[in-house]
């Protein structure tokens, strides 16, 4: 099995990719011949992380029966500073609100998923650091950014 997209020129720096059957616009900012009629290309590569991961710790909470009330992802790319411009590191925050109950195999869903099952994780890891940060109810209850950069440096 294998994913395919195709993406259609649409003249000036617009590219309509053909994913699924939907329509995923790019283009560029007007200062670079562009009419912004979408986001650049590269922040699709934290979309499609924070689709992954999202999904799995919903799927996984659903299998035990539990229900988030809220769950808001923010995903960050630090980008280089020298050509090609690229992401040289991703971190997820993952912001959710349930019961108190639940906090614990909230913990958990996002751990498998970061650890074991979110595939597009799992590859960005090979190129890059990726960490993430957990808030239950308002509170931090996990933070690994600030242990990956010590290793790294």
């Amino acid at each position: 099995m294998k994913h395919e997209i195709e993406a259609l020129w649409m003249g000036k720096m617009q590219f309509n990719a053909l994913v699924n059957g939907h329509t995923v616009i790019m283009d560029a900012p007007e200062r670079v011949g562009g009419e912004d009629n979408g986001p650049i290309p590269k922040p699709y590569v934290l979309t499609a992380l924070s689709g992954c991961t999202g999904m799995d710790v919903i799927v996984l909470l659903r299998k035990q029966g539990k229900e988030l009330t809220d769950m808001n992802l923010k995903v960050s790319g630090e980008i280089s500073k020298q050509q090609p411009i690229e992401y040289v590191s991703a971190h997820v925050v993952y912001e959710m609100k349930g019961r108190v109950e639940d906090e614990q195999a909230a913990f958990d869903a996002v751990m498998t998923s970061q650890e074991k099952i979110c595939g597009v994780s799992h590859m960005l890891k090979k190129i890059m650091p990726v960490t993430w940060q957990i808030i239950y109810n308002g509170r931090e209850i996990f933070n690994n950014q600030v242990q990956i950069a010590a290793q790294l440096n």
